[in-house]
């Protein structure tokens, strides 16, 4: 166990929320430039998101899935990264990376599990008052596992919390579906592991994967695994679009070249019918029935009844814990106003999203940053590596290394995907499985 708060005096930390993989590398940039973190983890266990998917392997191999600053910290004590070029299941993360970053004798006392951020001010003052806002700390107000509320103070706060506890509804509007608060037992949010533990939810039954992304991709390819070991097993797949997302990549020229092979497999299954495709399907209502749930399209009427529903209809931000900081939002995609026009899904994917750190990420709030899936609001093209990048960038702003914060670096290279600066590098581009793989 960590040993109790200490944030008193002049010497206040920088407080990072969320010890998954961007969180945890904000800390080691934190260490690597004499800063202290404070990291504030809401899960019993460091990257308690991604254990929540860690039977999904990845489209980004190794080498992009490592932190330059982390692999650094990690070498000094011995450790070897894995070949670069394979492509890591989420539990790989885990157990060869997050894990050993976590446990690390230079993080650990820093890392405190079972906090939840509830509330973020400056100490003292309110959101309207402006006299000697800047030089105020940051007060944060957290509930512990016990349900003990306790408040400290940070020089600096770095918000990597992600999305993946607040996942978009089904509704095709943005809001819930009408009845589908009352059908949550037979909606399972996306990448169920539908292989594992979730088997019997699917196996012999039939199942609506709503979304149009790459999660719902991963979905459908494992259902269509689990058609060959129980042929009972039907699948739908219904969409807004006229074709989805991963039938129309780019293929052989991805940039990642597992997620380019994902479309081929879903075309065949499609072609075959083994994947039944309903496209300009609008979500409007939920009806469950007996053990069964039926979907109604919002436009035409129409009805898709089955046994259970996926919703791989993606995630969104909460800004709640921000609500008396002064924040600059993009109003259509929840993230850092500056950064938007760099991420929208409507013209980039996540090979094609130029490099961006702090400046980009800056909020009126001087010395709050939002990092990692969170800063991307309802965008879905984040890359780890991207994320990587912004809390060195971010980091270095709060050194006070501004020339540092500002040369921020491409995330992918051409040939695979691979920053030149991390360990593998040289070996990237291997990774063929495609059964299994997650944005």
């Amino acid at each position: 166990m960590p040993a109790p708060f200490d944030v008193t005096g002049d010497d206040l930390p920088v407080a990072v929320i969320g010890a998954g993989p961007v969180g945890l590398a904000a800390a080691a940039h934190l260490i690597e430039r004499g800063r202290r973190p404070l990291l504030l983890e809401v899960g019993a266990q460091p990257a308690a998101s991604i254990r929540r998917w860690r039977h999904v392997q990845l489209f980004s191999p190794w080498c992009v899935d490592l932190d330059a600053a982390a692999t650094r910290l990690l070498a000094a004590d011995g450790w070897t990264p894995p070949p670069g070029g394979d492509l890591p299941t989420g539990g790989d993360l885990v157990d060869r990376y997050l894990d050993p970053l976590a446990r690390h004798p230079a993080i650990a006392p820093h890392l405190h599990l079972g906090h939840r951020v509830t509330a973020i001010a400056r100490d003292g003052i309110d959101k309207v008052r402006n006299p000697g806002r800047d030089v105020r700390p940051f007060m944060l107000r957290m509930a512990t596992a016990d349900g003990t509320e306790q408040e400290i103070r940070a020089s600096a706060v770095i918000d990597a919390s992600g999305t993946w506890r607040t996942p978009n509804p089904l509704g095709a509007s943005g809001l819930p579906a009408l009845g589908e608060a009352r059908a949550r037992d037979r909606v399972a949010p996306g990448l169920p592991d539908v292989l594992g533990a979730d088997r019997d939810r699917f196996a012999g039954r039939h199942t609506v994967v709503v979304g149009a992304g790459h999660s719902a991709a991963t979905t459908l390819l494992a259902l269509a695994d689990l058609q060959d070991q129980a042929p009972a097993t039907r699948v739908t797949w219904a969409v807004r679009a006229d074709t989805p997302r991963p039938l129309v990549g780019k293929g052989a020229d991805d940039e990642l070249p597992a997620r380019g092979r994902l479309g081929a497999v879903l075309g065949d299954l499609v072609t075959t019918d083994r994947i039944h495709v309903v496209t300009g399907f609008r979500t409007r209502a939920v009806e469950p029935y007996d053990d069964g749930i039926t979907l109604v399209d919002g436009d035409t009427g129409r009805r898709i009844a089955a046994d259970r529903v996926v919703a791989a209809t993606g995630f969104r931000p909460d800004h709640t814990i921000a609500a008396e900081l002064r924040l600059r939002l993009d109003p259509a995609l929840d993230s850092a106003a500056a950064l938007a026009p760099l991420i929208d899904p409507n013209v980039h994917d996540c090979g094609s999203v130029p490099p961006h750190g702090a400046r980009q990420l800056a909020h009126p709030e001087h010395g709050y940053w939002i990092v990692g899936t969170k800063s991307y609001g309802r965008a879905p093209t984040f890359l780890l590596a991207t994320g990587y990048e912004q809390v060195r960038s971010v980091v270095a702003a709060i050194a006070g290394d501004p020339a540092s914060a500002d040369e921020v670096r491409l995330a992918l290279s051409a040939d695979g995907g691979c920053p030149a600066h991390l360990p593998g590098a040289d070996r990237c581009g291997g990774g063929t499985r495609v059964d299994a793989v997650a944005a």
